[in-house]
């Protein structure tokens, strides 16, 4: 191996190493990409009634904002009311399961279930629970770090939203001559899919907030409104998103009586039943199409790397990569291996760097994000 190869080895092998050690800012910054191309959508619907890009801008974000405070303001008493409740009534949960072990021993051998010992778990239990529930400074410094990492986020957002071109026209510019209208292509390919992912998630998320919402009504848990809206917004996150919505229905209506549990658990069944066979293939596929095993792999692999940040972007990261490699790997690489160098001339794709503004220079009004 030359010298030249060892350092460009060597380059490549440190720049993997940079970009793993920066992957969480990488990652807010993807979160940032996904949210301007989500946005850009409405400001270009404004522009195209003869807003200013700036003002469309604008009033897109304070929009939002107001949004977010006018669900804030609806669901943060219900919460907070919600975890004093459950932090007051743990006492009352762990004597009652006292309750339950210890009347199993009327029917339930001691070989098979030892009712004692798990009876004397429970005096050790309650404490670790209080604490945990009550440890308030480490979910101080937890929330400091979302609320911190959400403001640049934010940032980020406005700043892509406010002039795009510059950011798209950079990462263009880091492929060869050749290929950069192919990369413009797939970037304007990821910018569609990405929308229309945006649109079937927030459709989907409405319908499951409101259906829960008139299920819980009618089952007369407390707390229905703030539950249904939880329910609604796990369901960002594929798979792992509803089972984590049913916990706090259920342990509200156990403490009123043990049957709404059920029936709790029961009706979030149905609603996911309701998803899976009517919601999702009318809505979710008329815009994207993942597999159900692809989707709870991305979950697990990119929450493992990238941790909550990556579970909650797991299904916009492997669209991307989906289409990267549909794209550049599939259809550039593998589907030529075989052509000869005679086939196709390249030169067809070949644009110079002067040419790049061209791509990146919006054509009309609809400039792009990604």
């Amino acid at each position: 191996m030359s010298l030249g190869k060892l350092i460009g080895l060597l380059a490549f092998a440190v720049s993997l190493y940079i970009l793993w050690e920066i992957r969480q800012i990488l990652l807010l910054v993807f979160a940032a990409v996904v949210f301007a191309v989500a946005l850009n959508r409405v400001v270009r619907w404004l522009q195209q009634r003869r807003f200013k890009r700036g003002h469309a801008i604008g009033l897109t974000v304070i929009s939002l904002l107001l949004i977010f405070v006018i669900l804030f303001a609806i669901i943060g008493p219900s919460f907070s009311k919600q975890l004093e409740q459950l932090v007051s009534l743990v006492p009352t949960l762990l004597e009652r399961l006292r309750g339950w072990l210890n009347s199993l021993e009327t029917w339930i051998p001691e070989q098979l279930l030892d009712v004692r010992n798990l009876g004397n778990l429970i005096p050790r239990l309650q404490p670790v629970v209080t604490q945990v529930l009550g440890n308030a400074y480490t979910w101080f410094s937890d929330f400091l770090a979302i609320l911190l990492n959400l403001l640049l986020v934010i940032v980020l957002t406005i700043m892509l939203l406010a002039n795009p071109t510059p950011y798209r026209r950079g990462f263009i510019l880091l492929f060869p001559a050749f290929y950069r209208r192919r990369v413009d292509e797939i970037l304007s390919e990821c910018e569609t899919t990405l929308v229309g992912w945006m649109t079937a998630t927030l459709i989907d998320m409405a319908a499951i907030g409101v259906v829960s919402f008139i299920g819980l009504l009618i089952l007369g848990v407390p707390l229905a409104l703030a539950n249904a809206l939880l329910a609604g917004l796990l369901e960002f996150i594929p798979n792992v998103g509803p089972v984590l919505s049913v916990i706090p229905p259920m342990a509200v209506a156990v403490l009123d009586a043990p049957w709404k549990a059920i029936a709790v658990l029961g009706l979030y069944l149905l609603i996911q039943q309701f998803e899976a066979y009517f919601l999702v293939p009318f809505v979710m596929k008329q815009h994207v199409s993942l597999l159900p095993a692809l989707t709870l792999l991305s979950v697990v692999v990119f929450g493992s790397f990238f941790g909550f940040a990556g579970v909650f972007l797991s299904v916009p990261l492997v669209i991307v990569v989906k289409i990267w490699l549909k794209e550049l790997l599939i259809k550039d690489v593998l589907n030529n291996w075989h052509k000869n160098e005679g086939d196709e001339s390249p030169q067809e794709l070949v644009i110079t760097e002067g040419e790049i503004s061209e791509i990146a220079e919006p054509k009309s009004i609809n400039d792009e994000v990604l």
